[in-house]
């Protein structure tokens, strides 16, 4: 039996299924796709195994990452729920593991029955470059075991951080919408940069890793963002200016409301 399966081999699968090669060895991992040829394709890069259908990776997989969209998840969870089912009865044990933004454990237990583990994790895109932010939560009654097994399937990934469920889908928008806030930010940061004199290739270089060294002073030092950032502005410095001038562009707000809503919309994508 393949120790992790994955169903579904788009940009964030994709991303795991890398990093799954990577922590564990592509001769431990099955894929499958809706796409055959993406699934032929990862796979000949990588070196793991693709399977024929989502009901034969169900069987040849213990942990199976369901990575599709939200709209498709309770489809996809029903039709190998009759699998899951054979399998607990002949004493099989699988993990289901779901990646869908907004979408309960519980609904997906509702789609596959009771007998079968569900875990739920939220990725980030800077997985594909082993940087991630993975959230990660499941009932409290099942052994820590399956929990460790995962991150360290998924080690290569990035960073674990264990979560409620009550609270996956605000965190959500923090770790998985936000990279697109940030990557707006650096882009900003060049295109004023540039319009400075400066060339693009190397604005845009310096603003991701001027951004960079910024999150790694906050998750080093311990210190608050704003204590920081004080640090930063001299009495009179062109520092001051420009974060006045974020202010009164309302650049915190904005952020503020980025992250409100995107938690809105996490929690009705799962309805």
């Amino acid at each position: 039996m393949y120790k992790i399966g994955f169903i579904g081999a788009g940009n964030m699968g994709g991303a795991l299924i890398v990093a799954a090669c990577n922590s564990i060895g592509a001769e431990n991992v099955v894929i499958n796709d809706y796409l055959p040829e993406k699934a032929n394709e990862l796979a000949q890069e990588l070196g793991c195994h693709v399977a024929a259908s989502n009901e034969e990776l169900a069987r040849s997989a213990e942990y199976i990452v369901l990575a599709v969209k939200p709209n498709v998840i309770r489809l996809v969870a029903g039709k190998i729920a009759p699998v899951l089912d054979e399998e607990a009865k002949n004493g099989k044990t699988h993990i289901v593991v779901t990646i869908a933004a907004g979408v309960k454990v519980e609904a997906i237990r509702e789609c596959i029955g009771d007998d079968t583990t569900v875990l739920r994790i939220m990725p980030n895109t800077p997985a594909m470059v082993g940087k991630g932010m993975i959230l990660l939560t499941g009932p409290s009654d099942i052994p820590e075991e399956l929990f460790t097994r995962l991150e360290k399937m998924l080690a290569a990934a990035g960073d674990f951080e264990r979560v409620s469920e009550g609270m996956i889908d605000s965190l959500t928008s923090v770790t998985s919408c936000a990279p697109a806030y940030i990557y707006m930010l650096i882009e900003a940061m060049a295109d004023g940069a540039v319009q400075t004199g400066i060339p693009r290739d190397m604005a845009q270089r310096l603003a991701a890793k001027t951004v960079l060294g910024s999150a790694a002073m906050v998750t080093e030092t311990g210190k608050h963002p704003g204590e920081l950032k004080d640090a930063v502005c001299s009495p009179g410095g062109s520092t001051i200016v420009g974060v006045t001038a974020l202010e009164e562009c309302g650049f915190r707000n904005a952020v503020i409301q980025a992250i409100i809503r995107s938690a809105e919309k996490n929690k009705d994508l799962g309805k």
